[in-house]
This record gives C-alpha cells, sequence and structure tokens, in this order.
C-alpha cells in the first residue's frame, strides 16, 4: 500500500509537521529524506531494510558513495550528495551551538563536540579545541594525520597555534579508527607531552578525548589529567 493511502497521523511528513521531529523512528525520518518508494515497497519499507542491513543510521551515513548508491534501488549519486550535505549542516549546526555556549569547557561538551568533528574521519586525525579564560572556543584545527604517537605529534606546532590565538586552555583530541575507547602507552605519552609544553606558555591542557565508534573516552573524566 502507498503511503498516500495511509492515514494521515501515520504518514512521516504529516507527522513530522503536526508532532515534531523527534516523534519519528530512524525509519520514518530516512522516508522523508528517500521520498518514493519503488514497486511493492514504499519508502518506509526501504529505510526499514537499509537499517536492517547496515545496523544503524550512522553506519547507513559512513558509507562511501559507491557502497551507498549499490545499497538499495534509487539511492544515486544525487541522494548521496543530499545525505551528506545535510549531515555537514547537522554537524555545523551543532558545532555553532557548542560555540557560543560554555559546554566546551565541560567534559560532555568536550565529547560532543570531538564526536562531531572527528567520528566521520576515515584516517586518525589529532585535532585540538582552543579556549579562552571562559572556556569557550576560540578556534579548532585538525593539526596532524595519521596513527598518533611522539613521532608524528609536534608539541611546537601545538605551542606556536595556542600562542598565534592567545588561548588560556586547550581540549586535546583525536579519534581510533579501529572504535577502541582504551588510551595507549604513546596517547598517555603524548598528553604527558604536550602538557608540560603548554605549561611553560600559561596554558591548561582540560581534557584528551578519544573518540572511536561514536563514543567517547576522556582523560580527565578518568582522572587521567
Amino acid at each position: 500500500m502507498s503511503i498516500n493511502n495511509w492515514p494521515k497521523e501515520e504518514r512521516p511528513r504529516e507527522k513530522l509537521l503536526t508532532r515534531g521531529a523527534r516523534a519519528l523512528s530512524d525509519a520514518e525520518l530516512l522516508a522523508i529524506f528517500i521520498r518514493c518508494g519503488i514497486k511493492g515497497k514504499t519508502a518506509v519499507d526501504i529505510a526499514r531494510d537499509l537499517l536492517q542491513q547496515f545496523g544503524s543510521i550512522k553506519k547507513l551515513l559512513d558509507l562511501e558513495q559507491k557502497k551507498f548508491c549499490r545499497s538499495a534501488t534509487g539511492l544515486g549519486a544525487a541522494k548521496y550528495v543530499q545525505l551528506q550535505a545535510a549531515l555537514e549542516l547537522s554537524k555545523r549546526y551543532l558545532s555553532h551551538q557548542l560555540n557560543h555556549s560554555k559546554q566546551i569547557g565541560s567534559i560532555a561538551g568536550a565529547k560532543l563536540y570531538c564526536s562531531i568533528h572527528l567520528s566521520q574521519h576515515q584516517q586518525e586525525v589529532f585535532a585540538v579545541a582552543l579556549l579562552d579564560n571562559h572556556h569557550h572556543l576560540i578556534h579548532y584545527a585538525e593539526m596532524f594525520y595519521g596513527t598518533v604517537n611522539r613521532a608524528t605529534i609536534y608539541p611546537r606546532e601545538v605551542v606556536k597555534i595556542a600562542l598565534q590565538h592567545n588561548a588560556a586552555a586547550i581540549v586535546l583530541m583525536h579519534n581510533h579508527i579501529s572504535g577502541s575507547l582504551h588510551p595507549s602507552t604513546d596517547d598517555h605519552l603524548v598528553t604527558q607531552q604536550l602538557q608540560q609544553a603548554l605549561k611553560l606558555i600559561d596554558v591548561k591542557v582540560l581534557d584528551h578525548i578519544i573518540v572511536g565508534n561514536n563514543e567517547c573516552f576522556s582523560f580527565a573524566e578518568a582522572k587521567l589529567i
């Protein structure tokens, strides 16, 4: 049965307009994006199949273009571009909200910020969030790429960018492609090395966040910093 033949209160678009986006399931939200069904299947059916196939919205959004376009009939390059644009808009919206609040200086805020910026990367990235005296975000920068270790992280570059933006505090961030949240020996050593370097210019390291599988580990929360 076509979605147009459903009761109005059950149709995803009408449901969103009357009850708000939060009232919709993942499949219903995805169905609004898909828009049209195919013979024998509604857009909601296709959305449910995709979520069952890949396990979650996140895994679907993380797909590379070729795999995304092969996942279901009607999901071509145009849909991929639209979905990636929508994802980037949501990331920028959340980033803007954090940029204009004090949350980035909290553990929960730092975790969310790190997840927004690093969870989609296909390689390991080391980034910094530079904060003022009130822990408002001044600047975010992705600085080093590849496995995080003492050979690839250059403290002088972190010190340089902290001075450039007159930062009072900093949150260190990096992702684990493996998905593991357990900090490695090098993670600990890099943190200590950067703490020592930044202490010389009176910049406090508030936290070091590791993101993996869209979850985060906080050095501060674990009392390792």
